[in-house]
């Protein structure tokens, strides 16, 4: 006999679980205005009123506005990140540790020295990889030998080495 027996304390409610995840402009804007501000998106979807990073990453694939705008955020963010350099390396309010009464000691403290050496060159190497053409280390290729007769130079070059049979194909052609 099979018979199914309801608690009377048991009332059925409808409890939402977990992040939003319906997309929004509002959401979007809110996350753009975030990463603007310097914050990563990792922190921005670790917030309760925010969706997971995976929601995040689905809705940039997904919604073309959105990624726009999300490329956009990022530029801008470089850019920030760019200003934020400048403050970090003319800061130096914690260069001299302090004595007890909040004077300076004069002696330099070389971990927070060494502390904002590792914050700029992070962003740097960040920032070279968010747009490599505006912060990125230029890369300068040049072409040398003999710029009339290239090939030339090279079966030059080839007819002393141990490939005989490739130097003599190419002088065939001459």
């Amino acid at each position: 006999m099979n018979t199914t027996v309801k608690a009377p304390y048991l009332v059925e409610q409808v409890v939402a679980l977990g992040r939003p995840s319906d997309y929004s402009l509002e959401t979007c804007e809110a996350i753009c205005a975030r990463l603007i501000e310097g914050e990563s998106l990792r922190a921005i979807c670790r917030r309760d009123d925010m969706p997971a990073l995976s929601t995040v990453m689905n809705w940039l694939r997904q919604h073309q506005a959105f990624a726009e705008l999300y490329a956009r955020a990022r530029e801008l963010q470089a850019d920030a990140m760019f200003e934020e350099l400048l403050d970090i390396a003319d800061d130096g309010t914690n260069d001299y540790g302090v004595n007890e009464d909040g004077e300076s000691n004069g002696k330099l403290d070389r971990d927070h020295i060494t502390r904002s050496r590792l914050r700029i060159d992070t962003r740097k190497w960040i920032l070279a990889r968010m747009n490599p053409k505006k912060y990125g280390d230029a890369v300068s290729m040049r072409h040398s030998g003999d710029a009339q007769n290239p090939v030339g130079l090279l079966v030059t070059q080839l007819q002393g080495s141990s490939i005989p049979v490739v130097a003599e194909a190419l002088s065939d052609d001459d």
